[in-house]
């Protein structure tokens, strides 16, 4: 398993949902994966989802759009 620290690159606003660089989460994946957006990020919505209720899916993101830094 890895653990990733991220966080988003900029303010980002649709549908509804706001996502903005303060918004940090530690992500621990369920695989040994080089990147948290692998599998469709699934751990990361659900993160971003239980922690700020911030549904992603609603916003248009990819993986640009976030920094990371791999914890573990």
């Amino acid at each position: 398993m890895r653990v990733f620290r991220v966080w988003p690159k900029r303010i980002k606003r649709s549908n509804g949902q706001i996502l903005s660089p303060e918004m940090v989460v530690v992500v621990t994946m369920t695989t040994h994966a080089s990147t948290p957006f692998v599998n469709g990020a699934r751990e990361l919505k659900n993160m971003y989802l239980s922690m700020y209720h911030c549904d992603l899916s609603k916003l248009t993101i990819n993986p640009g759009d976030f920094n990371y830094t791999v914890l573990a």
